[in-house]
């Protein structure tokens, strides 16, 4: 494929967090297809970050710009170590570099429980009040669309998806190596990966940027729908001004 394509799209991969799918992006797919070709991976159905590394790549276009939120951004430093030479840019959106803490694992590990012993229903309802923010707790437009997404997901996946993440590597040390414009964006209120775990991302990597988004948990993408796309769109704008200006 050459670039920039003929459209002047940029294919534009988007990899979801735990127990999220393609809603998860709505907005980002709405708001910016005129300028991005995209696709939102399936990560379901593996139970490793290296193994669903492999399957985005396995399908991914020869060059794209990677966006990836939370478990989706574990799996989008992944693919940044194996090749880097196909990634134009990169966006990580709630996420972090740092493995789980003992007490995160602890956690994880009794949602994990409660799933297997068939209370899976019940996990989404725990995870929700650290998922977003509290005044959106009975918002239909981002808890409606957690709970749904979550029971497109389903057990077996969730089960999968929590072991791929427990068992994912430390990625602080690869920060340096991106070279690529990185984008990085967090919520004010993000109980799981606050806000200093990106600013740690952003001052590692080289020309790293991070923003900040108030009145905003975990799922910026949901939450601050309207912010995050236009960052976004910022960023793969200038991923193609830079196309343009390399294949003159």
């Amino acid at each position: 494929m050459t670039y920039p394509p003929q459209d002047a799209r940029l294919p534009l991969l988007l990899l979801p967090g735990l127990l999220c799918d393609h809603a998860l992006w709505a907005h980002q797919r709405a708001a910016l297809s005129d300028i991005a070709d995209i696709q939102v991976a399936d990560l379901t159905n593996a139970d490793s970050v290296a193994v669903m590394a492999a399957q985005v790549l396995a399908t991914a276009p020869a060059r794209f710009a990677l966006a990836g939120l939370s478990m989706g951004g574990y799996v989008a430093m992944e693919i940044m170590r194996r090749t880097p030479d196909r990634v134009l840019g990169l966006c990580l959106v709630d996420t972090t570099a740092r493995p789980d803490t003992d007490e995160q694992r602890e956690r994880r590990m009794a949602l994990i429980k409660l799933a297997k012993v068939g209370k899976f229903k019940g996990v989404t309802p725990r995870l929700l009040p650290a998922l977003i923010h509290p005044d959106r707790a009975d918002d239909p437009a981002v808890a409606g669309v957690v709970l749904e997404m979550a029971g497109r997901v389903g057990r077996d996946a969730f089960l999968r998806q929590q072991n791929a993440i427990l068992g994912r590597i430390d990625s602080r040390p690869d920060l340096a190596d991106i070279t690529v414009p990185t984008l990085c964006i967090v919520g004010r209120d993000d109980a799981i990966t606050p806000p200093d775990r990106l600013e740690e991302i952003a001052a590692t990597v080289p020309g790293g940027r991070c923003v900040v988004l108030d009145h905003c948990g975990h799922l910026a993408p949901l939450e601050q729908p309207d912010q995050t796309s236009a960052l976004m769109r910022e960023w793969l704008t200038g991923l193609a001004e830079r196309q343009l200006i390399r294949y003159r």
